[in-house]
């Protein structure tokens, strides 16, 4: 049985089960108005330097990653910024991302894409990543345009393209499924009961905050 306190609150651990279950609701509640995503995209700006993709800023200073989530048709994410060669990226990203297979598989694609074209044209790919203006923000609403410098189009083959493409997609999209694991995560029982019980909150005995 819990003990009761002079001031009548409880400790989370010391709830019945349900009054339990208020309580992770609560704070389950809290987690999904305050989904702080800064340190997130922060690590998405290291893994994508590694691939040669450079990420733009807005005018408050964070990457132009745009998202939304989780439950919903056309949920994703997309980003804008640019992408040129980036050498020993296949190297870089499997030391940094050891588990990170998804990422493992984009730079290897960029590599050979990268190799392939230089052996043939003598240069390496750069491109811009676009986002179209739209209400959706996802992987598939994003495009690329090719060029070499600032004007300069380059010869590029349709398939080269989509190639790229897809791979530029493919960092969108697991920057995506990052979020969602986190979110996930964030809101399960494991996650909401490690808060309540470090937090120091008290609870009256239906697991209302006190």
């Amino acid at each position: 049985m819990p003990t009761l306190t002079e001031e009548d609150v409880f400790t989370f651990e010391q709830l019945s089960d349900s009054a339990k279950d208020k309580a992770r609701q609560w704070m389950r509640d809290c987690e999904m108005q305050d989904f702080d995503t800064e340190f997130m995209f922060e690590d998405f700006g290291l893994a994508a330097g590694i691939l040669g993709i450079e990420l733009n800023q807005t005018q408050n200073g964070t990457f132009d990653i745009r998202w939304s989530g989780f439950s919903s048709q056309g949920d994703g994410a997309s980003f804008v910024g640019s992408y040129s060669n980036a050498p020993g990226a296949s190297v870089k990203i499997r030391e940094d991302y050891p588990e990170e297979t998804g990422l493992h598989a984009i730079a290897d694609g960029l590599t050979a894409l990268q190799v392939g074209y230089r052996l043939s044209c003598g240069k390496f790919i750069s491109a811009s990543i676009t986002q179209d203006d739209n209400h959706y923000c996802h992987a598939r609403t994003m495009d690329i345009c090719v060029s070499e410098g600032e004007d300069e189009d380059v010869p590029f083959d349709g398939d080269g393209e989509t190639r790229l493409l897809k791979l530029m997609r493919d960092f969108a999209d697991w920057m995506y499924k990052s979020l969602e694991e986190e979110w996930d995560y964030r809101l399960s029982d494991e996650c909401i009961d490690e808060y309540l019980k470090d937090g120091d909150y008290e609870f009256d005995e239906d697991g209302e905050l006190v």
